[in-house]
């Protein structure tokens, strides 16, 4: 898998994590836009140019200067009030322009959204291929799930929260079934917890990060490292859970 500042090659267990690793892969735009902090403070290309005297960008560049200024936007002040014309406006460009990228507000936003969830994913992704144990798996990735969260989430939530932007219901939708399945993989290889029982767990645990990243977005004061050590509490005790409790009851006596 690419990654940010050099390459890597992905390794047989990450291929299994994300079948779609061509939709991982981080471009150096995606690598710029991933690389940016909070929204409301991240330096931006945009500011600089409008500085100085005009330069021509790349259609790759300008595309992502775009979508950086409909991000900001999203998170200053929602979408109701959004339009090509306004993004256009703010980004410095002409609105005859911005339609060439764009045909219209929910094509920006729904390419703005998809950008967001494949860099939280990559993100995770990474974090998965650091584990060395099942418990630096749920910590690595809860890490990342929940730190993006905190600089990001604004903006997911309110994309998500548009019918016409997005089917899904949180970011953990986003590619959800080859996370599930990996993991399970993983229950029934080293822990013993029948496939189909696995994938039944992992799925429900998905909700856990979720559910976090929401309590994190309502309550910004509450300690994002408690938080997330209450996280990785709760999935690994469900499992520990499964694996003493719920198999135990289910085995059938030997007479």
């Amino acid at each position: 898998m690419a990654q940010c500042g050099g390459s890597a090659r992905a390794s047989p267990a990450q291929h299994k994590l994300f079948v779609r690793l061509d939709l991982l892969r981080l471009d150096p735009l995606e690598c710029y836009h991933s690389e940016m902090t909070r929204v409301s403070s991240a330096p931006t290309a945009l500011a600089e140019k409008k500085a100085g005297p005009k330069r021509r960008y790349s259609p790759e560049v300008r595309r992502s200067m775009i979508l950086d200024t409909a991000a900001e936007m999203v998170a200053r002040e929602g979408i109701a009030s959004l339009s090509l014309e306004r993004i256009a406006n703010d980004a410095d460009v002409s609105k005859s322009l911005i339609y060439r990228y764009f045909d219209s507000l929910s094509a920006l936003l729904k390419e703005l959204l998809d950008r967001e969830l494949k860099t939280l994913r990559q993100r995770q992704a990474a974090g998965a291929e650091r584990a060395e144990t099942f418990s630096d798996l749920v910590r690595n990735v809860t890490h990342e799930y929940l730190d993006y969260i905190k600089q990001r989430g604004l903006i997911i939530e309110r994309l998500q929260a548009d019918p016409t932007i997005s089917k899904m219901h949180d970011p953990t939708d986003y590619l959800r079934q080859s996370s599930v399945d990996y993991i399970a993989e993983i229950l029934d290889q080293n822990f013993g917890i029948p496939l189909e029982t696995a994938k039944a767990l992992t799925d429900i645990s998905y909700g856990l990060p979720a559910s976090a990243g929401g309590y994190l977005l309502r309550n910004p004061q509450f300690d994002s490292q408690e938080l997330e050590d209450l996280t990785v509490a709760m999935i690994i005790g469900a499992v520990n859970g499964v694996r003493q409790d719920y198999m135990m009851s289910m085995r059938k006596l030997k007479r």
